[in-house]
């Protein structure tokens, strides 16, 4: 839960500066305390999750948020490799990309993501996503590492 002094630890995989800074922002609005890191592509978000290389003193995240169009190794490509690895698998990824295609869509949950969100076209949008993701995944749902 939010509410215990411990910030809930967020791996987000974002290439997009902007987007990165919106989602930051969308946070702080929604009162959601985290340890937030970012990563700019998929080669580095394996690395982070395998505390490899300048990620040796990484902890675990609670939480993954996941774009799919990411440079070097795509979304898709990351969520296989987290989802067939026994110690990664447990945490919770959320797909929150510009993408609405069906086929991403179809494939993510083939590939067992916990949650496929579109990304809002507006600031508001986005913060609404936020909360609804502290409502739940937060507040509702038992993370693993918590």
């Amino acid at each position: 839960m939010t509410n215990d002094l411990k910030p809930i630890r967020i791996l987000m995989v974002e290439d997009n500066y902007d987007d990165v800074e919106m989602i930051k922002e969308a946070f702080k609005e929604a009162m959601v305390y985290t340890d937030l890191s970012v990563v700019r592509d998929g080669v580095e978000a394996m690395a982070f999750l395998r505390q490899e290389g300048s990620y040796l003193q990484e902890p675990s995240p609670d939480f993954i948020l996941l774009d799919l169009n990411l440079p070097k190794k795509n979304g898709h490509e990351v969520l296989t490799e987290i989802k067939n690895d026994d110690e990664l698998r447990i945490i919770p990824v959320i797909i929150l990309t510009s993408s609405q295609a069906k086929k991403d869509v179809s494939k993510a949950y083939s590939q067992h993501v916990n949650c496929y969100i579109a990304k809002p076209v507006d600031f508001e949008g986005l913060i609404k996503v936020i909360q609804s993701l502290k409502d739940f995944w937060f507040n509702i749902a038992k993370l693993p590492g918590r």
